[in-house]
């Protein structure tokens, strides 16, 4: 396939850059700083400001698929905009454990030791589900990883889940950075979670 990754420049979007392009998909890796990216066999780097819509639907038009690893920053109207306007057929998100639950209606976020510090981001997270929650026109999956995600190797094995935070038998959450684009990367191309969340950790 021809993928186009947004914010290729970064943990997430580097490891999922690779792993596409590991399994032979053609890769446009896109970064407001393309310096950045690592330099792979099957990846082009390109420069772009994703909250630009207009800009992003040039760019990414003639694509199978868009995979966003973006910071919240940018919203999910103006992604949701430039696919619409490339006519992109698939839109795959990476997003955060935050909104998972980890009892019934109660989420990671819900936990009073949830650090204040995260939850800007994470209620970012959040508000972009729930609009592609509203969104029935563009084919969109959301990746909720594990609540931890750490730079370590690529083993190829994690646990599926939907809406449940999926934790181990020491009541832990995790997943490496390689894995979690293991993960992403086997949704693209088995296409399990249609208009939907899905999760992963070991």
């Amino acid at each position: 396939m021809k993928i186009a990754v947004l914010g290729a420049s970064g943990r997430a979007g580097s490891e999922i850059a690779k792993e596409a392009a590991r399994r032979g998909h053609q890769v446009l890796a896109i970064a407001r700083n393309p310096e950045k990216i690592p330099a792979i066999d099957g990846v082009t780097a390109k420069a772009a400001d994703a909250s630009d819509s207009d800009a992003l639907a040039a760019l990414i038009a003639g694509n199978d698929a868009v995979i966003s690893a973006l910071h919240f920053d940018v919203t999910a109207e103006a992604l949701l905009a430039a696919v619409r306007k490339a006519g992109v057929p698939r839109l795959l998100i990476t997003g955060g454990a935050a909104s998972l639950e980890v009892a019934p209606g109660v989420r990671v976020i819900d936990d009073p030791e949830f650090p204040e510090a995260w939850k800007g981001a994470a209620m970012g997270g959040i508000a972009f589900l729930d609009v592609l929650r509203q969104t029935k026109d563009v084919d969109w999956t959301f990746f909720s990883p594990a609540a931890l995600i750490f730079e370590g190797p690529r083993t190829g094995s994690y646990r599926p889940g939907t809406d449940q935070l999926v934790t181990d038998d020491a009541g832990e959450s995790k997943i490496s950075f390689a894995d979690f684009a293991v993960a992403m990367v086997d949704e693209l191309e088995a296409h399990r979670h249609s208009r939907a969340r899905f999760t992963a950790a070991y």
